[in-house]
């Protein structure tokens, strides 16, 4: 992956005066709750960056990448775990994927989302439409990947995070995702929570839990005044005395390379390559996940070529 520079300089003083994004980890009320919390604001200006997104396209793929942080706290070592979208409104899907070790990377099917109006508010649910929401789990050492999919109810990706938990894995979970815009509309804060009820879990913590969450701080505010995810659960969930268990550097990340598209222009069939070499130049090439373009001119290719016959 090539990271594109953050050209905004105030944005880069205020980025840089933020603690690291993190993901923590906590157990709640005797270990009945597992409660996972991201700061996310830095790797949301550096997919903005890449993605080159404007302001509801960095809002929509920016919480879908919160989401992914969040997901993979639950897997460890080289375990992975993708969200994908596909929906009938004008953004048309998403994908994103998160690894344990905390790398996030994903897309938008529509960059720019096509509107037929502007947006009066941020609620989201006009832009996905009917669809669906599909969570896989990618296990080292499994034969195949673990994969569950639900109907899109809300639109909403908070909410359809939550329902697909309840409803594909049988366990009450409540997700919050908030990105703080300034009055330029830059990422100035952004981070999320995701909280499992463990087995054996009482219905009254949940209920309470619950209620609580309806009433949370603005997390994407908390954390633009340089305050941390650590910080935020422990004062917003005192109450519940939470157990810090677990801390990961998180960011914005692809293992994509020049390498691994120069294989994948190797392995071309016959007919493919004869229309490449017959096409304009230089051919660029671009990871979707990351938005980093390879650029391979013609010379280039016709050795490439060269060297595989």
């Amino acid at each position: 992956m090539i990271s594109r520079a953050i050209e905004d300089t105030e944005l880069q003083e205020h980025i840089s005066s933020l603690p690291a994004d993190g993901r923590e980890v906590f157990l709640l009320s005797d270990g009945n709750i597992r409660l996972s919390s991201v700061s996310a604001t830095t790797m949301l200006n550096k997919m903005k960056a890449n993605h080159n997104t404007g302001f509801i396209e960095t809002y929509v793929l920016g919480q879908a990448y919160i989401a992914a942080a969040l997901l993979s706290s639950v897997v460890k070592g080289k375990d992975r775990v993708q969200m994908d979208i596909e929906c009938g409104g004008p953004i048309k899907g998403l994908s994103v994927e998160s690894w344990a070790s905390g790398a996030v990377r994903g897309f938008l099917r529509n960059n720019p989302i096509p509107l037929s109006k502007p947006l009066e508010n941020l609620d989201t649910s006009p832009l996905f439409g009917p669809g669906f929401m599909t969570i896989t789990k990618i296990l080292e050492g499994s034969k195949a990947p673990f994969s569950g999919q639900i109907m899109l109810e809300y639109g909403n990706i908070a909410k359809d995070l939550a329902l697909y938990f309840s409803q594909s894995e049988q366990t009450p979970s409540l997700f919050y995702l908030s990105i703080r815009f300034d009055d330029k509309g830059r990422v100035w804060g952004a981070g999320g929570i995701f909280i499992q009820a463990l087995p054996g879990c009482p219905e009254n913590i949940l209920e309470e839990l619950q209620a609580k969450a309806a009433e949370l701080t603005n997390m994407g505010l908390f954390l633009s005044e340089g305050r941390s995810a650590k910080e935020y659960v422990e004062e917003e969930f005192g109450k519940w005395k939470p157990e810090h268990i677990g801390h990961t550097p998180i960011g914005f990340s692809c293992p994509c390379s020049r390498d691994h598209f120069r294989s994948y222009l190797s392995a071309l069939p016959e007919n493919d390559r004869k229309a490449i070499l017959e096409g304009e130049f230089p051919l660029v090439l671009e990871c979707l996940n990351c938005g980093t373009d390879y650029s391979f001119d013609k010379a280039e290719i016709e050795k490439l070529f060269m060297e595989e016959k």
